[in-house]
């Protein structure tokens, strides 16, 4: 493990990497969102999610730094009692799942359908690029709001994992189609060179040379467009929570977060909705900072 450590931070990645004071500020940030929203249990001082652990009492206190805020409460508590700062670490995790599972969806159904209509052409590749072209005619949060509200209707009682999963294909039905308009394209170039026709004269059989040749060749765009389409997903994720068909409401996402703060932003609890707004905010940037410092890495026009 330190071996390929090294090896990838003596290599021209590792190099850019290094030498990008954003890319490692944005790395830093990204990874302790991500171990706290891991290890929430460890790491959040309290369970927002233990009922019998809420007080009433202790309900919109402000931070800790500001008049009337008790040490016990850091960024002090929302209108249910609940710790902000656990609910925060607890409503990333929920929010990154959702983000990370619904993009890996949408790069499965994308490169396998920009494989297809790339490499083999003909009528499937204009049916499924005219597909696109009707899902591309629809804004996508529009399209999840409708899917997920859909969902919520006909499931209005369902369990919890089925409210996620609707949420997820909600989200991955209109992110697949960049996934497979990008592979489609490289896909279009690859086929025609030399290695390719070769393995075809070998009588190498197309669904390996799709697999074995072709897709290792075509990762370096669907891995920048990845990168970047976790943080459109968290904000797709956080804005159809915030009004009200996302997660579950028992389950708080940092969109629920804000839209139970917002009802209060006006009466002077401003940190109710602040800090999850800010929360969200420093999550999608510095996911944002990364994919751009890995698709300028991965550009051999710029090395």
């Amino acid at each position: 493990m330190k071996n390929t450590l090294l090896r990838w931070l003596d290599s021209d990645v590792g190099h850019s990497f290094r030498t990008s004071p954003v890319a490692v500020a944005a790395a830093v940030i990204a990874f302790v969102c991500i171990f706290c929203s891991v290890f929430a249990g460890w790491v959040a001082p309290h369970n927002p999610f233990d009922l019998a652990s809420l007080e009433l009492g202790d309900a919109r206190l402000p931070p800790a730094w500001s008049e009337g805020g008790s040490s016990k409460y850091l960024l002090g508590t929302d209108d249910q009692g609940r710790d902000i700062l656990s609910a925060l670490i607890y409503g990333a995790r929920i929010s990154l799942v959702v983000g990370v599972v619904s993009v890996i969806l949408s790069v499965v159904v994308g490169v396998l359908l920009g494989l297809l209509a790339g490499f083999l052409g003909g009528w499937l590749d204009a049916f499924l690029m005219r597909l696109c072209d009707v899902m591309l005619s629809f804004p996508p949060i529009l399209v999840a709001l409708l899917i997920a509200g859909v969902g919520r209707a006909l499931f209005p009682n369902a369990h919890e994992s089925l409210a996620f999963g609707v949420l997820i294909i909600s989200i991955s039905l209109t992110g697949w189609v960049q996934y497979a308009r990008t592979v489609r394209g490289s896909t279009l170039v690859e086929r025609s060179k030399e290695y390719v026709q070769a393995a075809r004269v070998t009588g190498v059989a197309p669904l390996r040379i799709m697999l074995r040749h072709v897709l290792p060749n075509v990762t370096g765009p669907v891995l920048v467009l990845a990168t970047i389409q976790v943080a459109t997903a968290i904000i797709t994720e956080a804005t159809l929570s915030f009004l009200g068909v996302g997660v579950p409401p028992t389950s708080p996402s940092l969109g629920t977060l804000i839209r139970v703060g917002n009802d209060y932003l006006f009466s002077g609890e401003w940190w109710i909705t602040v800090f999850p707004g800010a929360m969200l905010v420093l999550i999608a940037l510095s996911v944002n900072l990364l994919g751009d410092w890995l698709r300028d890495a991965l550009n051999p026009r710029l090395r």
